[in-house]
């Protein structure tokens, strides 16, 4: 039967390519209007008869969803005009680091609101060069929409409207795509600061037996494992606490929690054993070579100093053909994050982890996924003051040698 309805609830998937790297970006829209709304391509004929949890997806050849790269959008202009805004004094940027354009609105002949991303691509004494192409101007791009709920129709009366393409390409998609100029940054600060540097072991002592995420949120991370783990695997749960966000599905498995706080620990039903450890001391992993099938760790890779050397122990531990899957929000202990951390858009922090992946060459299929724009539960303690529930990043990768 063919849907009569106007309106719908879907959420849409942002799919492609990097150099190694494959990545899905969802955002969802609790309020689509067929009749209203701008689709790209033929998508308006594909999704508005679908049925529910029915999906349509289309390709889109680069530079057909945002505007195609030009070189002359390679921009060269004097270091003294990035600046931030309202100050008037000059910052030093760093090579690899996406900034909002109105940092050098009079360098980029903009205005000092405008926050569309920009990269800086070099630096001198003197100049900067920054790329002002859309972030995912040069690749073959994928939107899959899935219908998740038809929604009463309604009279035409006026209202907001969707631009489909720019909402799903807009604030983030393809700034994780690492840079090797970054990694060269990033390694003159290496081991990681922190704000607070006081030893880990006092500062987790007390038990902390609260969500870091929202209900919303934590879902879509349990969804996110039932994916990508099997039952009856045997898994390391790094830096854990009272809940590894397990699904029941894997009630099966052998979870071993590592983390800092035993009563954390001791409360965490889904764990069949713990290792107290403080990782910023000793980045060895207690445990012997291949000793899991995978490993997890969730909203705390942010804390690490040294999340290379980590790495290399995951590597280590995990069997071959073995997931690592690491996921990160935007929340976290203030002060406890590394110093780099606060600083980075939030998909310029997933594009952070990839490089620890990437660090080892041991790891391949590497992925990523955002998922956004679902609506914050109303008994959440921050529904009044935040519209979307907390935004998920996931990274993750199979151990293929």
């Amino acid at each position: 039967m063919e849907n009569k309805s106007n309106r719908a609830a879907m959420e849409f998937s942002l799919n492609y390519q990097s150099n190694v790297t494959t990545h899905t970006d969802r955002w969802f829209v609790e309020k689509i209007d067929f009749w209203r709304d701008f689709f790209p391509g033929n998508m308006e004929e594909g999704v508005k008869n679908l049925h529910e949890h029915e999906t349509y997806s289309e390709n889109f050849a680069p530079g057909t969803l945002v505007p195609p790269f030009l070189e002359r959008n390679i921009v060269q202009f004097p270091s003294k005009l990035f600046a931030m805004p309202g100050s008037g004094k000059p910052i030093p940027p760093s090579p690899g680091r996406f900034y909002p354009k109105g940092f050098a609105w009079k360098g980029l002949n903009t205005f000092p609101e405008d926050m569309t991303p920009c990269r800086i691509v070099d630096v001198t004494e003197t100049t900067l060069t920054a790329d002002i192409n859309h972030p995912l101007a040069e690749f073959a791009l994928t939107i899959e929409a899935k219908l998740k709920k038809h929604l009463n129709p309604v009279t035409q009366r006026g209202g907001s409207i969707h631009d489909i393409a720019e909402l799903i390409t807009a604030d983030g998609p393809g700034m994780q795509v690492p840079s090797t100029s970054f990694r060269d940054v990033l390694a003159h600060h290496y081991p990681f600061g922190r704000e607070n540097e006081a030893d880990d072991t006092s500062f987790y002592a007390s038990p902390r037996l609260v969500h870091h995420l929202d209900q919303t949120a934590r879902q879509h991370v349990q969804n996110t494992y039932q994916r990508l783990l099997k039952p009856g695997e045997k898994i390391l749960d790094l830096m854990s606490s009272w809940q590894s966000h397990l699904p029941d599905s894997l009630r099966d498995c052998d979870v071993t929690g590592l983390g800092l706080n035993e009563e954390e620990l001791r409360q965490n039903k889904q764990l069949s054993s713990y290792t107290l450890h403080n990782l910023n001391n000793h980045p060895e992993l207690p445990y012997p070579d291949q000793s899991f099938d995978a490993v997890i760790c969730t909203v705390s890779i942010e804390y690490l100093s040294q999340p290379y050397e980590v790495m290399k122990e995951i590597s280590r531990v995990l069997r071959k053909n073995g997931t690592c899957i690491i996921i990160i929000s935007d929340r976290w202990f203030p002060g406890k994050q590394i110093l780099p951390w606060s600083d980075l858009h939030p998909f310029e922090r997933q594009g952070l982890v990839v490089d620890y992946f990437i660090s080892r060459k041991s790891f391949s299929h590497l992925q990523t996924e955002s998922i956004r724009g679902y609506p914050r539960p109303v008994d959440d303690a921050h529904f009044m003051s935040m519209r979307y529930a907390d935004p998920i990043f996931a990274v993750w990768g199979v151990k293929t040698s």
